[in-house]
């Protein structure tokens, strides 16, 4: 009989977690910056081993790509 109770739990466990409606999925709420913005930050040390931090957004300098034949 235990076996039974077992078993019977195993399959209802298996049937719920298979008809999940809607699935969890982790979105972050700030979307990442595009690449030609950067940032520049500046640290500081608190007390009790703390940081403040604080950071500017600033415009990237555009890549350049040299190529050459040869």
């Amino acid at each position: 009989m235990r076996r039974l109770n077992l078993l019977a739990a195993l399959l209802l466990t298996a049937a719920a977690g298979a008809c999940a409606p809607n699935p969890i999925i982790a979105r972050d709420p700030v979307p990442a910056p595009g690449p030609e913005v950067g940032y520049v930050c500046d640290s500081r040390p608190t007390v009790l081993n703390g940081f403040y931090s604080r950071c500017d957004p600033v415009a990237r300098e555009p890549q350049v790509v040299v190529r050459a034949k040869g």
